[in-house]
């Protein structure tokens, strides 16, 4: 008998050990998608009488201002996000690769660090930072000389959205550097030694080695990064909770408030599956430019 053969487990083996996995993930993930397609039918407010009202509540939806200008809240997060996020971590990874940055590891883990922080502390360090009378941008523009540059930064209802996407875009960099600095460690060092001897500079390394080979990494970067913005929500709920108004509202504090605050959970759930939609859509949409772009 095989020797390979022999140490290798069952299938049902296999399927034993994913079993925890697989129950876990439904009863995370699956049941509540299920239950809030379901409760989207009905006029629910949390008690025992369920109205079922068929797509009234899609049909309401697809008509609520507030929902969709939460949702070009959200794209204005995401739009800021692909470009910051992404763009810059690769620029720092770009660096972190060369041979002049010295003390890498460090760098690293500095980035790094916001990333394993609580939005809810990042809401709060930022909140402190945008503070009008007492915050620290405000201390430090007078400090300089540019009163005039000083604003109510989460106050001001054409600037919130600006400022909240800030502390987003800071917080996830490190997540991405991650991503693109064990994609460019796997691409063979001789491609870039070859590049070299044909006169390739560091500029033309980046433009026609490392983004070709990065491509597929680069668009799960901007799948992730589009699902993960799109659900924002906690750090701009200890900012701003929202406001001024509704101006700085996303979609998941709009369900939120729905939901918990009007007491409207069949509705809550129908923005909730609006928002599952539109993130999958926007997901497709980049995934169909991006095979274009490399076709």
């Amino acid at each position: 008998m095989n020797d390979s053969s022999a140490i290798r487990p069952k299938r049902v083996t296999f399927l034993i050990y994913l079993l925890p996995s697989v129950i876990l993930f439904a009863f995370m993930v699956l049941v509540p998608v299920i239950l809030a397609v379901r409760y989207s039918f009905f006029n629910w407010s949390g008690g025992p009488k369920m109205d079922f009202i068929g797509l009234e509540n899609y049909m309401t939806l697809l008509t609520d201002s507030y929902f969709w200008n939460a949702f070009l809240n959200n794209l204005l997060i995401v739009f800021f996000s692909v470009f910051g996020q992404i763009g810059i971590a690769f620029v720092i990874s770009i660096f972190l690769m060369s041979k002049v940055v010295k003390l890498k590891g460090f760098h690293r883990t500095v980035i790094f660090i916001p990333v394993v922080l609580s939005s809810v502390v990042i809401g709060f360090l930022w909140g402190m930072i945008y503070n009008q009378d007492a915050g620290m941008l405000n201390w430090f523009l007078q400090t300089i000389g540019l009163e005039s540059w000083i604003k109510p930064w989460l106050d001001d209802p054409s600037l919130v959205m600006y400022s909240v996407t800030v502390p987003i875009v800071w917080q996830y960099i490190g997540f991405y550097l991650i991503i693109f600095l064990a994609a460019m460690q796997s691409i063979n060092n001789e491609v870039y030694e070859m590049a070299e001897l044909d006169g390739a500079t560091g500029f033309k390394k980046m433009r026609y080695i490392t983004l070709p080979l990065l491509s597929s990494t680069i668009k799960i970067a901007i799948m992730l990064c589009i699902a993960g913005n799109m659900k924002a929500f906690d750090s701009i709920f200890v900012m701003t909770g929202g406001g001024p108004g509704s101006s700085s509202t996303v979609m998941a504090q709009y369900a939120y408030d729905t939901s918990f605050k009007a007491y409207k959970l069949g509705y809550g759930s129908t923005i909730s599956v609006g928002i599952m939609v539109l993130s999958v859509g926007l997901i497709i949409i980049s995934q169909l430019f991006g095979g274009k772009n490399r076709a």
